[in-house]
């Protein structure tokens, strides 16, 4: 999964902020990346279907600075979800893709009786 989310996410939003005008306002890349999967064995959302937690850690000087970017992937279809406000929206919104919030996402469901 670790892989699954620095092909899909990392790697394409480094190469986006390559593309950034340096009289930009926006805050500066960081000088590095890393994934951290936060959860050893999937947990199920309210349609069952299973998915894993992930945390981006960002690196600007010497010391890191952990959970820039939390989500969740879904192992089965591949789908990546990240973390904005309270809300989970699709990953390409952090590459300027226009992504609506979608409900029931990377949240636990109820457990089965």
């Amino acid at each position: 999964m670790q892989r699954r989310v620095e092909e899909a996410l990392v790697k394409p939003l480094a190469e986006k902020e390559k593309e950034r005008s340096r009289f930009s306002r926006a805050r500066l890349p960081p000088r590095e990346r890393r994934v951290r999967v936060t959860q050893t064995t999937p947990l199920r959302d309210a349609s069952a279907r299973e998915y894993i937690a992930f945390a981006v850690d960002v690196r600007f000087g010497d010391t890191w600075q952990e959970n820039d970017i939390v989500g969740c992937a879904y192992p089965q279809t591949g789908a990546l979800y990240v973390k904005s406000g309270d809300e989970y929206r699709p990953a390409d919104i952090l590459l300027g893709k226009r992504a609506d919030p979608v409900p029931a996402v990377c949240v636990p469901g109820k457990p089965r009786s």
